[in-house]
């Protein structure tokens, strides 16, 4: 009779305290790391001599040092449109120069789209369609293979996979 509950109580309450921190501290671990699972929350690993272009985790315009090699594209850096369906732009992508290369290349083997009739399968003129467009051969020239190298770099995606580039010309 001589020792009180109170004693007992007080430690309880410690104890108690404690081991809320701690179910605290492990649930958010738990979530972070379930967030880091699927994907919706990154660490992001970086080296010293990596490129800001390729970081398109973030929305703002990040913008990567002029390099001596830029072929007058100026700064570049990439935005995200969506996630879902994937849409970034990459702003300064292409120099001047190098898109009216790509225009003179394509504008003499432009053709008149046409879409495909729903009750032979087969492609028609339409009135809708007031755009002309043409592929051009992969990797057929040095400066076709070198912005298709480009593309590769920023997409992730290799050159043999990615479809060949296109030229599409739209009237309105």
């Amino acid at each position: 009779m001589a020792v009180k509950g109170s004693h007992f109580r007080g430690l309880s309450r410690k104890s108690s305290n404690s081991t809320l921190l701690f179910a605290v501290f492990i649930g958010f671990s738990f979530f972070v790391l379930i967030l880091l699972a699927f994907g919706i929350f990154s660490i992001p690993f970086t080296s010293r001599g990596s490129r800001k272009v390729h970081d398109l985790s973030s929305i703002a315009h990040n913008a990567a040092g002029r390099r001596d090699d830029d072929g007058g594209r100026g700064d570049q850096w990439a935005e995200v449109i969506s996630w879902e369906p994937r849409a970034v732009v990459y702003h300064n992508f292409l120099s001047k120069e190098e898109c009216e290369y790509l225009i003179n290349l394509g504008k003499p083997h432009m053709k008149k789209s046409t879409v495909v009739d729903s009750a032979t399968g087969k492609s028609t003129d339409s009135r809708v369609r007031t755009s002309s467009g043409t592929f051009l051969a992969r990797g057929q020239d040095k400066v076709v293979r070198t912005i298709e190298k480009r593309i590769a770099d920023f997409t992730f995606i290799p050159v043999g996979v990615a479809l060949s580039l296109s030229g599409i010309q739209l009237i309105a």
